[in-house]
This record gives structure tokens, sequence and C-alpha cells, in this order.
């Protein structure tokens, strides 16, 4: 029986051969990794990953979705809400291989997505995600761009990103409203140690209020802090770059004044 895309879970399948396959050359599986899918679906990614690897792990929140998928012998199927999955669980114990994590993320919640992995970002190699184009262009964005925000800081910190392929809406079923993309995350090897809590509230006060200068926001909240290092103010929260942004949490971390 055809299944019915459903709304409320942001589906959208991919049905284009050649985009098919132009994402697992992207991706490039090798039998054995430990690979892990994200919102398979009508398994048109899983089904080419599965073959070239061997076994794959794949996280489906949609009942009759995950019931299909356990006929496939090669499958671990965790029927879930991928925001409550704890992914160091899903790492095999004392393995020297790091996840590798892939996906076409529902729109809808892409975001919390990206953030629920930040905290996995060490026990993983790369991440290969489908995405809607505006939101890797705001994950790539650079300084003093109009894309460039809260998103751009808190992934940048942590990953090196490249956006490694174009999808238009023809390639699914049914079409979205928006275009797509494919975005590869590598972790960087040795990122800079921050508390990432402060970090994130830091940047979310900077850019609260972008079109102001950092005065009116980030720098009341450092002064409310007791912090008395130099930083400039007088700057808009894009003017900032993502290295500037992890030395000042740093500073203003718990028992740091200047």
């Amino acid at each position: 029986m055809k299944h019915i895309a459903r709304k409320r879970f942001g589906q959208h399948f991919l049905a284009d051969s050649g985009i098919i396959d132009s994402i697992v050359r992207a991706i490039d599986p090798r039998p054995g990794d430990p690979m892990i899918e994200i919102g398979p679906g009508l398994a048109a990614l899983t089904q080419p990953l599965v073959e070239r690897l061997g076994h794959l792990s794949v996280i489906e929140l949609d009942r009759d979705l995950a019931a299909r998928l356990r006929a496939h012998a090669q499958l671990t199927v965790i029927e879930s809400d991928v925001l409550k999955v704890d992914f160091a669980q899903l790492q095999a114990p004392h393995a020297p291989t790091r996840l590798r994590v892939v996906g076409n993320l529902p729109y809808n919640i892409s975001s919390p997505i990206l953030f629920h992995l930040l905290p996995y970002a060490a026990i993983v190699q790369d991440q290969h995600f489908m995405l809607q184009k505006e939101v890797i262009d705001r994950m790539v964005a650079q300084p003093a761009t109009a894309a460039y925000g809260r998103l751009s800081v808190m992934l940048q910190w942590r990953y090196a990103m490249e956006d490694v392929l174009f999808v238009p809406p023809e390639a699914f079923d049914p079409p979205p409203r928006v275009d797509s993309a494919v975005v590869r995350m590598v972790p960087h090897a040795t990122p800079p140690a921050v508390d990432a809590d402060l970090l994130s509230e830091l940047v979310q006060v900077a850019f609260s209020q972008r079109r102001k200068l950092l005065r009116h926001t980030l720098g009341r909240w450092l002064e409310a802090r007791g912090f008395a290092g130099l930083f400039d103010t007088q700057r808009r929260a894009e003017e900032v770059p993502v290295a500037e942004y992890v030395a000042l949490a740093q500073a203003a971390g718990p028992g740091v004044s200047a």
C-alpha cells in the first residue's frame, strides 16, 4: 500500500535516482562503517547505503514506516523521535570507530536536530544531511553577511562544513516549496575548550537584536556578569567572527573577571 506523506512529520520523500546516487557518492559509505540514518522514510537512500555498508541503524518516528523497515534483515530500526535519542548509546562499547550520521532531516525541526547532535560531536566522524538550502546557507555563512547568525556560530565552533550538493524541489514526492541541499559536517579534531551552554547563551543574547550595536545587548549581559575584560561592543553581532565569540565565552566563564 502506498504511504501518504504526513505533514505533521514534515515528510518529503526523495525520489530522483540521480540525486540519490550523488548523495551516496558524497557520503562514500564503506563496509562496516557504524552509520545511523535519521528519517529513512521509504528507504530511497537507505537501500543503496545498506548495500554498501552491510548493516545500517535507522531512526524513524512514523510507526507505519518503522514497521516496513523492520522487514529488512540488515537494518536496526529505532522507532523514536530523534530529539529523544541518546547517540552515545548507539556507539558500540569500546569501539574505536566514531559514528557516521546521515539523513533527509524533517525541515520543520532541522535546527533542533542539529543542536541535539552538537554534544555528541566527539563521537561522530562526519554528518551528511539534506536540509532546506536556506538553512545550509546560514550554517556555512561568513561574518558580515545577512545569513550569519547564531546557527553559524554554534555549528562552526564545532564543525567544518561544506555545501556539497544542490537538490531541486522536483527531486521529492511531494515536492517541498523550497530548494534543498546536502551539507557535509566534519567535527573539528581539537575544538576550542569552552562551556557550550555559556557560548550558546552569549551568542543568543548577541543576535537577539542583530540590527543594534552589541553594547545594547551583549554589553549589558557582560556588565551584569561583572566582566572586566576587553571586547569591542561598538559592532553588530554579525560583524564578530566565530573565534571571537568563543574567546569571549572562555574569558567570561565562571570565576573569570578579565
